[in-house]
């Protein structure tokens, strides 16, 4: 499994490059905030959501979750990899590191 960290994440956004970001996290951490641009993706939705969500299965897809101690993201990626996608990368810093970084959370509405 490929791993990205915070700064390279945020250079790729900055950089406006096609991506999926994907939060693997419950719906209601994702409305407490989410990094720019991520949708929810829970892991226990991942079967009945992914093809919605990315229906190209070569797309370059990023996983994060909360933080390093979370295995959400690790999960959530393994079962994408299992289902074919071929581009798919955990951020295991997750929103802890983002924000320790200094990088802000988008709140919806």
């Amino acid at each position: 499994m490929k791993i990205i960290n915070g700064k390279q994440l945020k250079q790729i956004l900055d950089a406006g490059r096609p991506l999926v970001l994907l939060e693997a996290l419950p719906e209601k951490y994702y409305r407490s905030g989410h990094l720019p641009g991520a949708v929810a993706l829970a892991p226990d939705q991942v079967d009945r959501q992914a093809a919605n969500l990315i229906p190209d299965r070569a797309a370059p897809v990023v996983v994060y979750c909360a933080s390093e101690t979370c295995n959400n993201s690790h999960q959530a990626a393994a079962r994408l990899s299992q289902l074919g996608y071929q581009d798919v990368t955990v951020y295991p810093g997750g929103k802890a590191e983002w924000q320790e970084l200094g990088f802000p959370l988008v709140k919806p509405g």
